[in-house]
């Protein structure tokens, strides 16, 4: 008997555990659906508000445009033409001959990027003051040279721009990227490189430090300068237009007003187009993952060390195989 009552009651028990277990699962269950419908409810709330946060900005961004651009054309652009351009434009017909501007302005845009210079003004000046013909004759032979000295400098201090480096990683990345790869792919990262907002002033110091060879980069620079080389020459002589209109004699007619406003459309929209493309193809090539042509690498963080240190073994500036490892 006190077998059976014992049993009974072992029995009772485990029902009771495995009831109190169903009711306790049950309110889990219960509890979770709860937050799940919650969370479900919130979603398009919380997506809405961000919806709503992105319009805000956006036409707040547009505002503060648009009161900048009536601001630089009421105030900014006459005092630019009173005070620079007229002068400059005087100055050119008076104290140099073309062809000795033409050397100056060479001199200039291959000398500004070993500064770290900007030398849009002199890209500017260009087109203004020669045109699409010798001014785009004038802008490349000036930034190809830009472009090789700062590369040639910087083979003598790749130690020093390693260490620089170290402190923006993800710059450092897509650098090694464009440095990978066969000649074509360099040649296509370094020509996006000039086309996108990475300042090329520090991409042809930087370049050292990866396995970038030296005519892929060469050859790469000048396609990547020419759509910019056009869009400067073309600035510079819609300005020189303008400074004309207003300050000289010169009227021009309904055809040219109207040329003038769809050229200045069609730039601006070249100009975002490159930069967009630019962009995504450098997302894409950081993404990418070509088997052994392109080695990005998806650590999460880009170890400093596979930038290579060695210097070219000789003037050639191809890197041999052994620098590239």
């Amino acid at each position: 008997m006190m077998k059976s009552s014992d049993s009974s009651e072992e029995f009772g028990k485990h029902a009771d555990s495995v009831h109190q277990v169903r009711e306790d699962s049950e309110y889990v269950r219960l509890v979770i659906n709860e937050r799940r419908t919650e969370t479900e409810m919130l979603q398009p709330e919380a997506e809405a508000r961000k919806s709503l946060l992105w319009w805000v900005k956006a036409l707040l961004f547009c505002v503060v445009v648009t009161i900048s651009i009536l601001l630089l054309l009421k105030w900014g652009v006459p005092f630019v033409f009173e005070k620079v351009l007229i002068p400059i434009m005087q100055w050119e017909a008076t104290a140099f001959g073309r062809p000795v501007l033409a050397i100056v302005l060479v001199a200039s845009l291959a000398l500004f990027p070993v500064f770290l210079i900007p030398s849009g003004p002199s890209m500017w000046l260009a087109g203004m003051i020669f045109g699409y013909g010798l001014g785009f004759v004038i802008i490349m032979v000036g930034t190809t040279i830009g472009m090789v000295l700062p590369y040639l400098i910087g083979l003598l201090f790749r130690e020093r721009i390693h260490q620089w480096l170290n402190r923006w990683p993800q710059k450092a990345e897509m650098l090694r990227l464009a440095g990978e790869g066969s000649w074509f792919h360099q040649f296509r990262v370094v020509a996006i490189f000039r086309v996108s907002p990475f300042p090329y002033t520090i991409f042809n110091y930087a370049i050292v430090v990866t396995s970038m060879r030296f005519w892929p980069y060469l050859w790469g620079s000048i396609a990547g300068m020419v759509p910019e080389a056009f869009i400067y020459i073309y600035s510079g002589r819609l300005i020189r237009t303008l400074a004309n209109v207003q300050y000289g004699n010169y009227h021009m007619t309904t055809v040219e007003i109207v040329y003038n406003i769809i050229s200045f459309i069609i730039a601006i929209i070249t100009t975002v187009a490159f930069t967009v493309y630019a962009k995504r193809a450098l997302n894409e090539l950081e993404m990418a993952d070509t088997n052994g042509e392109v080695s990005v690498g998806n650590h999460g963080s880009f170890e400093m060390e596979k930038l290579p240190l060695e210097r070219p073994k000789h003037m050639g500036l191809s890197y041999m195989s052994s620098a590239e490892k």
